[in-house]
């Protein structure tokens, strides 16, 4: 991957205006003639100069509109790897982040007085750029840096999703060095991968750190924001790193880098990092195009209120039916245990509430519980989130 080139400034379509040119009178002419002539050569240079007045100020603006970040998603095609069956050799840390550098950005954004810093990826050629939500949640203004440049480059919000916490932002330009993302079902436990970012927002290029991948299908919940189907990676993430890359020995995207588990009064975490998989964030991309194209994201709907296992089972209790909902109508009863959506497991309440937000209106899941020594397999048809 060559590093990219420096931005052209956007360039008026527009010729340059011409100067007309009226030929001298001749010798034998009248006076009156004459000063008709030279009041025509007045009015005509007049016209000329105020044209070529004209043309530079809609040649400039013209530039200026060519310069503002589009507020349209790409309709470009994300580029996604084929599946692969492993890797021989192990990540080439340096050789990897020199090919990754050029399509990762630095973000900034403001926010209430202050500037949250976070990390982001260049996804398609025409300047399209994905990111964390929670980096730009409430942003006044957001700006990115590409790798190589000292200035940086305004950027639209297209489209945001706080439930799964991605962005898509868009810069003006054309040309980028867009991202792969790995296949989502090539990555395993224990494949090298690195992180790449502005962590703590230092000067300079990037950090990296290495690590592999340490789990698949992790569940975080936090502030109304449930992310399920995560890649757990003991590879240092930090602040800044929020929005970055999480890639793999080919420098192909494996996850976006999203939370970082930290030491409680109970519990001590020690290297535990989460990155949004590539699995999970391609078809949320997509959505957030819509999205950014006008057509509005409704998430799904069960009607259940939930509580965690505290026996170190699986599966999340149920402690509340909503009259008229989905569960209800499918007879979803106090104390039932839901153990799986759609053949996945739910290990908690965030995984639940997440794989549900994930699906449509109008979505027909399949839900597995446990009642008494029972096991129940229901089909349930999805509303409409409540406002």
């Amino acid at each position: 991957m060559a590093p990219l080139p420096p931005p052209v400034r956007g360039q008026t379509p527009l010729p340059p205006p011409f100067r007309g040119q009226t030929p001298l009178p001749s010798s034998s002419a009248p006076t009156w003639s004459r000063r008709r002539s030279a009041t025509l050569l007045l009015l005509v240079a007049a016209v000329a100069w105020l044209g070529g007045l004209g043309g530079a100020v809609v040649g400039n603006q013209i530039a200026d509109w060519r310069d503002e970040p589009p507020t349209r998603g790409s309709d470009q095609p994300l580029d996604v790897a084929a599946p692969r069956p492993g890797f021989e050799n192990r990540l080439d840390v340096a050789q990897v982040a020199q090919y990754v550098a050029p399509s990762t950005v630095t973000v900034s954004a403001d926010i209430g007085g202050g500037v949250s810093l976070g990390t982001g990826v260049i996804i398609s050629e025409d300047g399209e750029i994905l990111t964390n939500a929670h980096v730009v949640d409430n942003a006044d203004e957001v700006r990115v840096r590409l790798a190589g440049e000292s200035e940086p480059r305004e950027v639209t919000v297209l489209a945001a999703d706080r439930g799964n916490d991605l962005a898509l932002l868009r810069m003006a330009g054309e040309g980028f060095e867009a991202a792969t993302f790995a296949d989502p079902d090539s990555v395993r436990i224990g494949d090298d991968v690195m992180a790449i970012g502005f962590a703590l927002g230092l000067d300079g290029e990037p950090s990296v750190t290495l690590g592999i991948v340490s789990a698949l299908d992790r569940s975080v919940g936090q502030d109304g924001v449930f992310l399920d189907g995560l890649i757990q990676t003991d590879a240092a993430i930090s602040s800044g790193n929020s929005g970055g890359p999480l890639v793999n020995a080919a420098g192909e995207v494996v996850g976006i880098n999203t939370a970082v588990a930290r030491d409680t009064a109970v519990f001590t975490a020690t290297n535990v990092g989460f990155a949004i998989s590539s699995d999970e964030a391609l078809p949320v991309i997509e959505a957030l195009r819509d999205q950014a194209d006008g057509e509005v994201r409704e998430e799904a709907f069960l009607g259940v209120g939930l509580e965690d296992r505290r026996d170190g089972g699986q599966g999340v209790i149920v402690i509340d039916v909503e009259p008229g909902t989905p569960a209800a109508d499918v007879g979803v009863a106090l104390g039932d245990l839901i153990v799986a959506v759609d053949g996945s497991v739910t290990d908690g309440s965030s995984a639940l509430i997440a794989a549900i937000r994930d699906k449509q209106p109008g979505d027909s899941v399949t839900v597995a519980i446990v009642r008494d020594t029972e096991s129940i397999e229901l089909d349930v048809t999805l509303t409409e989130r409540p406002g």
